[in-house]
C-alpha cells in the first residue's frame, strides 16, 4: 500500500480489507491529497479511524474531470455497496423527462400520455431530476400549471422567460424547447456548436446581454456533456480495453461498462507481448462475462472472435473507433495505464533530463544526518526504486569518528562506510546520491566518492529554499518548484530525515 504512486488527477478512489473486498468509494479533485489526509492521525474521527485500520489494499480509477469522479464513485457505490459508505440507494429507476402538448411546453416527470413528447427512461432517478431541474434553468421553462397572468418570482430572478406576459414570443420560446430536445436526444455536442456562434454573432454585434446568455448555456451544457461521458445511453453491456508495451512487457486494462455506466477496471501485466492481447481477449472471456460489444484499438485475428462468439452463442461486436466517445474512453484506459504503471518514471525521466544524467535514475539513496545539540549524532539512509520507497533497504548509522556538530563530517563518514561496503561485497551501486544538505556536505560526500575511485552522480538539496546543487555549478540548478521532478527530490530527502529523526529519538530513550 504505496500512497506515493497515487496520481493527483481526478478520479475515484476504492479501499478494500484483508479480504480483498471494497470497504470505501470515494471521489478526489487530487486522488493524492484525499488519500493521504485519510492517514492524517490528527485529523482522524473515530469513523475515519477505524476504516483506515482495516484498508490493506487502495486502487484508483482516473478520470477527466472532477464532475465525472462524482458519477464514477455513485455508480461504484451502488454496485459493491461498500460497508462504511453511506447506503444511498435510489429507487426512482427508469423514469422519463416528457414535453407537453401545451402552446408554451412544460418539462414534467414520467408522464405516460401518448401525445407528449418522452425521452428516456433514465437508469437512475437523480440523474433525471438534476438534468430537468438543469434544463429548465438553462432555458428558462416556466415550471407553473397554468399561465398566470402577471410574471411571478423566477422570472425577476432570471430563472422563467416569462410568456405569461409576453416577455418571449411564441416562436422564440419553441425555438428554447427545441433546444431542449436536442440535448433529451443525446445531442449536446451540436447544441454547444450552434450556441458558440450565436454567441459570437451576438458579441460582433455589440449585444452583450445576449452573448452572456448563450455562454451560460453553453456552460451549463458543457458540464451536461461531462455526465454524459461516464453515463452514456445504452441497454446492453460493453467492455473497452486498452494496452501499453514497454521493454518486453504489456500492461493491459479493462473498463466493464454496464448499459452505459462505467463500474469496474481491471489491469493485468503479461511477460510475453508478442501478440498477446490478442491471447488475453481469448483468454479473458472463456471464464468472464461476454458483453454485446468490445471497443478495442486495432483489429485482431478474426479467429479469435469466432471464438468468443462461440462462447457467447450470438455475435459479438468488435468496436475500433477512430473519433467520439468511444474513442475518448478508449484513450481514458490508456491514460489509467500510464498513471497506475508509469507515472514515477516519467518523473523519473524528467529528472535525468534536468540533471543531465546518462542513465535514468532507477535506484536512488539519499543521506540525512540527526542529532540532539551535537548529541547521539546519527545518519539515515532511504533508498527510492523506481520513484518508490524501498523500505527493506533503508540503512541507518551510528556516527563513530565526529565529535559534537558537524554535519559535513558525518556525511563524509557515512557515504564512505555505505559505499566502502557495497565495493567489497560487490553489489551494485545507485543511480544517484542525493546529500541533505549545501555544498559543503555536497563535497564532502564526492570527495569521499572520489577516494573510493567511484563515479556516481550526486547531488545536494538544501532545505531553506529547495535548492538543488551538483558538482562544478555555483548557483543552484534551476527546477521550478512546482514540478514533479522536485517534489520527487523532496519526497526522497523527507524521507530521510523522517527515517534519521525516529532513530536518533529510539536511541535517547535507550
Amino acid at each position: 500500500m504505496n500512497i506515493s504512486r497515487i496520481p493527483t488527477n481526478p478520479g475515484c478512489y476504492l479501499y478494500s480489507n484483508n479480504n480483498k473486498k471494497i470497504i470505501y468509494i470515494g471521489k478526489a479533485k487530487n486522488l493524492k491529497k484525499r488519500i493521504s489526509s485519510y492517514f492524517n492521525k490528527n485529523n482522524q474521527d473515530s469513523k475515519t479511524a477505524a476504516l483506515v485500520k482495516n484498508i490493506k489494499e487502495i486502487d484508483f480509477i482516473v478520470t477527466d474531470s472532477e464532475v465525472e469522479a462524482l458519477i464514477l464513485e455513485n455508480t461504484l457505490i451502488k454496485k459493491h455497496q461498500p460497508k462504511y459508505n453511506i447506503n444511498l440507494k435510489d429507487n426512482k429507476q427508469f423514469a422519463c423527462i416528457a414535453i407537453t402538448n401545451e402552446e408554451f411546453p412544460r418539462l414534467l416527470l414520467d408522464r405516460a400520455n401518448e401525445k407528449e413528447k418522452r425521452f428516456g427512461p433514465f437508469t437512475s432517478g437523480q440523474q433525471r431530476d438534476e438534468l430537468k431541474e438543469l434544463l429548465i434553468k438553462t432555458f428558462k421553462i416556466r415550471t407553473c400549471n397554468r399561465l398566470p397572468k402577471k410574471s411571478c418570482l423566477r422570472y425577476h430572478l432570471g430563472l422563467c422567460s416569462a410568456p405569461c406576459i409576453g416577455a418571449i414570443s411564441k416562436t422564440e420560446y419553441d425555438k428554447s424547447i427545441k433546444d431542449t430536445e436536442l440535448v433529451l436526444k443525446g445531442k449536446t455536442k451540436e447544441l454547444i456548436v450552434k450556441l458558440t456562434k450565436k454567441m459570437k454573432e451576438f458579441s460582433k454585434n455589440k449585444q452583450y446581454e445576449f452573448a452572456l446568455d448563450s455562454r451560460n448555456k453553453i456552460e451549463a451544457l458543457t458540464w451536461l456533456e461531462q455526465r454524459q461521458k461516464m453515463q452514456r445511453k445504452k441497454n446492453y453491456d460493453e467492455d473497452i480495453i486498452n494496452y501499453i508495451i514497454k521493454e518486453d512487457k504489456i500492461y493491459i486494462m479493462l473498463f466493464n461498462v454496464h448499459r452505459g455506466v462505467l463500474e469496474n477496471k481491471q489491469s493485468y501485466v503479461f511477460l510475453d507481448a508478442n501478440k498477446m492481447f490478442d491471447e488475453f481477449l481469448l483468454r479473458y472471456y472463456t471464464n468472464e462475462h461476454v458483453p454485446k460489444e468490445i471497443i478495442i484499438p486495432h483489429s485482431i485475428n478474426p479467429t479469435i472472435i469466432q471464438a468468443i462468439n462461440k462462447i457467447r452463442k450470438k455475435k459479438l461486436i468488435s468496436t475500433i473507433p477512430k473519433i467520439g466517445d468511444k474513442k475518448q474512453l478508449l484513450e481514458l484506459v490508456k491514460k489509467n495505464i500510464e498513471l497506475q504503471f508509469f507515472a514515477q518514471e516519467t518523473v523519473l525521466f524528467e529528472l535525468q533530463k534536468y540533471l543531465k544524467l546518462q542513465e535514468i535514475p532507477q535506484v536512488i539513496e539519499c543521506f540525512d544526518i540527526s542529532h540532539l545539540q551535537g548529541t547521539n549524532t546519527v545518519a539515515s539512509m532511504a533508498q527510492f526504486r523506481g520513484g518508490l520507497a524501498d523500505k527493506s533497504n533503508y540503512r541507518r548509522f551510528k556516527i563513530k569518528t565526529v565529535q559534537g556538530i558537524n554535519d559535513t563530517a558525518s556525511i563524509a563518514e557515512v557515504v564512505k562506510r555505505r559505499y566502502q561496503r557495497l565495493q567489497n561485497e560487490h553489489s551494485p551501486m545507485p543511480n544517484l546520491i542525493i546529500i541533505d544538505g549545501g555544498k559543503g556536505q555536497l563535497h564532502a560526500a564526492l570527495d569521499e566518492l572520489q577516494n573510493l575511485g567511484l563515479k556516481i552522480p550526486v547531488i545536494s538539496l538544501a532545505k531553506k529554499l529547495e535548492e538543488v546543487f551538483v558538482p562544478g555549478n555555483l548557483r543552484p540548478l534551476n527546477i521550478p518548484h512546482k514540478t514533479k521532478t522536485l517534489k520527487l527530490l523532496q519526497r526522497i530527502r523527507d524521507e530521510a530525515h523522517r527515517f534519521a529523526i525516529t532513530y536518533n529519538r529510539k536511541l535517547r530513550k535507550l
